[in-house]
């Protein structure tokens, strides 16, 4: 049985210059997600990143702390969805994260439901396809018995969580929306093909790291 271990980024600069940066919370997630790997003591074989800078900034601060020199291997296939393209043009983006995600809810429901592109993600089709296809290569590559890091984002996490659950679009919905920074889910793949074990992991913010648990 191999494993693969989908990491979600730390979290990034809401309402700053440059959204793709890490803010210096992210960057304290990414060290405590590192020493929760190497509490854990994974078995890791290769690790994989999309191209964003705060996926790869999350692989850097995490993989020191967890003691991992594998190189990363980017694929922009494990890339977020577009969500400045989703939203319609000339609508201005809220000040606050939460009026932000009901305007990014709305876009993405007509995203899914109606076919068009969405900025450099395409359409809903190519986006989760594209996610299924870059899995399937993961697990193809990884020995028996070992383990596959993957640093991504909450879309994509949940795309293939619905997709494994047989979720309605609602259902992508409510995963993407509770998706912690920094949190894990984990997958395993078998005689019986790949299943989801565990959503969302993001233990290793209780205690004394509660003050880091973030959302957006």
């Amino acid at each position: 049985m191999t494993a693969v271990y989908l990491l979600r980024h730390g979290q990034a600069s809401f309402g700053g210059p440059d959204y793709d940066v890490l803010s210096p919370v992210g960057k304290q997630q990414a060290v405590v997600l590192g020493a929760e790997l190497r509490r854990r003591d994974v078995d890791v074989h290769a690790v994989w990143s999309g191209t964003l800078r705060r996926q790869l900034s999350t692989a850097t601060g995490c993989l020191a702390e967890a003691g991992i020199g594998l190189p990363v291997t980017e694929d922009a296939r494990w890339n977020e969805y577009d969500h400045v393209g989703l939203v319609p043009a000339g609508q201005p983006a809220p000040a606050e994260s939460r009026d932000f995600q009901r305007q990014l809810d709305a876009a993405i429901e007509a995203w899914i439901a109606g076919g068009h592109a969405a900025g450099t993600s395409g359409t809903w089709l190519e986006f989760s396809g594209g996610v299924e296809q870059a899995l399937r290569e993961v697990l193809a590559g990884l020995p028996r018995g070992k383990a596959a890091l993957v640093f991504t984002s909450a879309g994509v996490i949940s795309a293939i969580c619905a997709a494994l659950l047989s979720a309605p679009p609602a259902g992508f919905l409510s995963l993407n929306r509770t998706m912690a920074n920094a949190g894990i889910t984990k997958l395993v793949s078998g005689r019986s093909g790949v299943s989801l074990v565990s959503v969302n992991e993001h233990g290793h913010f209780e205690g004394p790291h509660r003050g880091l648990l973030t959302y957006r």
